[in-house]
């Protein structure tokens, strides 16, 4: 079953100034989707044209066969969680509170919390591993742990689709495989449909079934992770040499940037 399909989709803040520039792509159930591409390629851009924060200019963006420029902001987040490039800022909530602020597209305004609002934030909490840190301020956490917070509350609205932009983003290494460990877990487990803006090419690699490879706001590949991460490929859109080795332990392909002291240092080739 397709969840997300774009068509010939152009997007962007102005008319005149497409930042998206057509865009095809079908996600489908399940599917664990990587967008890639260098910083102002339109990676970010792609996700708010998705969620219909950013115009779509031209063609049709559709969650589960539903035009998205049909649905209310309440339909929109009731279907797409979205997790951005922030953790839990700067005010003292409770852990709990932050996560049942996902909750508030199913609300009504003359009622509080009804049961199904309270076991779905119950829930998002024990799936991301916060259930025991729930009475806690935000601000006692660590970076990995408000990560966490931000993944619970896009969880808390039940979405079909999890839209996730760079969640890794200023987190030390230990912390980056934990969120992707997270992301793995929610994918594999409660079948999820995940879109993930990451930086981290090898990451993409090892965790995503799929890579979309954007530059200058277009496709420039999509399709497995071998498929996409080729010397040739990265090379140009990067615009920097890099040489692709498969993992000694599982064979996914892993991306070594080629500085000028790597160039310098490198192996001379067999002959």
């Amino acid at each position: 079953m397709t969840m997300l399909r774009l068509q010939r989709v152009h997007a962007g803040y102005h008319p005149d100034q497409p930042v998206i520039r057509g865009i095809d792509l079908d996600v489908g159930e399940g599917e664990f989707l990587g967008l890639i591409g260098p910083n102002g390629c339109g990676k970010s851009t792609l996700i708010r044209a998705i969620t219909g924060v950013v115009p779509v200019l031209a063609g049709r963006v559709e969650v589960q066969g539903r035009d998205i420029r049909s649905l209310s902001r309440r339909q929109v987040a009731q279907l797409l969680g979205v997790v951005p490039q922030e953790t839990a800022g700067g005010f003292d909530f409770a852990v709990r509170e932050v996560v049942a602020m996902g909750r508030h597209a199913y609300l009504d305004r003359f009622h509080g919390p009804r049961r199904a609002d309270l076991e779905a934030v119950d829930t998002a909490l024990r799936l991301t591993g916060m259930d025991h840190l729930a009475s806690r301020s935000v601000l006692e956490l660590s970076g990995g742990e408000r990560q966490r917070v931000i993944v619970a509350r896009a969880l808390a609205q039940t979405p079909r689709i999890l839209l996730l932009d760079e969640p890794s983003n200023h987190l030390d290494i230990n912390h980056q495989v934990e969120v992707f460990d997270l992301m793995a877990q929610l994918n594999e487990e409660q079948g999820l449909t995940l879109v993930c803006v990451t930086h981290d090419l090898n990451f993409a690699g090892a965790y995503c079934d799929r890579l979309l490879l954007m530059d200058d706001g277009r496709a420039r590949a999509c399709g497995p992770p071998a498929a996409v991460l080729t010397e040739a490929l990265i090379s140009e859109v990067y615009r920097l040499p890099v040489r692709i080795e498969a993992g000694a332990t599982d064979g996914l392909p892993r991306v070594i940037p080629l500085s000028r002291r790597t160039r310098r240092h490198r192996p001379a080739e067999r002959t």
